[in-house]
């Protein structure tokens, strides 16, 4: 038997995908070439590489919001991408996209994720000359640190997904935000925030932290009233609002974009908005934030000072000794950077564990 047939057969399938989906034939390529897997496309290979490295194992340690939460039904930042993966593909494959590359990238797209999330990240962007951006980051070790060195060597099309999948704060369904991304990155960046805010409300409620009535009054009148049916509501909708993505029906005016529909749309953005508002922010800025952030500060400036306590690889790669604490820095685990800020400063990370089981 010849194994080649295997990756000619899915090859053969992506022909029958949208004319705007990206066809891994036609993919722009690796910066070093590399010979076909006989069973999986190029995108199938990129997701099975980020799945088996180091720093996607670790995602199942790293907050989301909370910090270090001791209950078992919080979403960590492991749960979280492969909750973006699943709207991300039942969109993609709604859309005749892509479901693959859209997969690899899902699954990619919080690789750099300091501990105690968005928190160790402003701490990092403080601190770090050129300042710290987690999607940056997710670049860097997919192209750099993972493999010693030498990076996983993923196709552009999924690197381009990384990178761009993050979303500023207020306003972010437009098309010029997104005009130069592929169909596949657009449903991950949306993917990405649907995603979030769907599960964010039900760590906010079960830990005490917002009661269901506190929310905006047309997010239960709009996309429901839990967690099934706000998810089902948000992905029905993108799919309806972007139905030319599928190449079912004729495009009106410049090209296709992966969106969601006015009304749905506004209700989205007023319910991000009230999360950061009423839950993200706070929380950065209440005790265990305050002492997540000092946490965090103290082992970088530790290993700027000292940095023979970090592997000799980190030194290596790097290109100055504050990159070089970052990179180390930024791939602990909450657990992992709680036991080490303990063993150089003793009763830091108390307060960090303040509830929330």
């Amino acid at each position: 038997m010849n194994l080649n047939t295997i990756r000619e057969r899915f090859e053969a399938r992506e022909e029958e995908l949208s004319p705007f989906a990206v066809r891994s034939t036609r993919s722009r390529g690796r910066k070093l070439p590399e010979p076909p897997s006989p069973v999986r496309t190029e995108f199938q290979r990129d997701r099975d590489r980020i799945i088996h490295t180091n720093s996607f194992r670790r995602l199942k340690h790293k907050s989301q919001v909370f910090v270090a939460p001791l209950g078992d039904h919080y979403v960590t930042r492991l749960t979280h991408v492969i909750e973006v993966q699943q709207i991300g593909r039942t969109i993609a494959r709604a859309l005749n996209l892509n479901e693959d590359l859209v997969e690899a990238a899902s699954l990619g797209h919080d690789l750099g994720h300091t501990p105690f999330g968005h928190i160790g990240e402003s701490v990092l962007n403080r601190l770090l000359p050129g300042g710290f951006h987690h999607s940056r980051h997710s670049v860097r070790i997919v192209e750099l640190l993972e493999g010693e060195g030498r990076g996983l060597n993923l196709t552009e099309e999924v690197v381009e997904a990384i990178r761009h999948h993050s979303k500023p704060q207020g306003e972010f369904l437009n098309e010029g935000a997104v005009s130069h991304l592929t169909l596949e990155a657009q449903v991950v960046r949306l993917s990405d925030a649907l995603a979030y805010l769907t599960h964010d409300i039900g760590d906010a409620i079960r830990s005490g932290f917002l009661k269901p009535s506190s929310l905006p009054p047309e997010v239960a009148e709009t996309l429901g009233t839990d967690h099934g049916r706000r998810v089902n509501t948000l992905v029905c909708d993108v799919v309806q609002a972007s139905w030319d993505c599928s190449g079912e029906v004729p495009v009106r005016g410049g090209k296709p974009w992966v969106r969601m529909s006015d009304p749905v749309g506004r209700v989205t953005t007023t319910l991000r908005n009230f999360m950061f508002e009423n839950f993200y922010l706070p929380i950065s800025e209440g005790r265990e934030g305050r002492r997540a952030a000092d946490i965090v500060e103290l082992l970088f400036h530790h290993y700027l000072r000292h940095p023979e306590g970090m592997p000799q690889k980190f030194t290596d790669m790097a290109g100055s000794k504050e990159q070089a604490a970052a990179d180390w820095v930024c791939g602990m685990t909450d657990n992992f950077a709680l036991m080490r800020a303990e063993e150089i400063q003793p009763g830091i990370s108390e307060g960090v564990f303040h509830g929330h089981i």
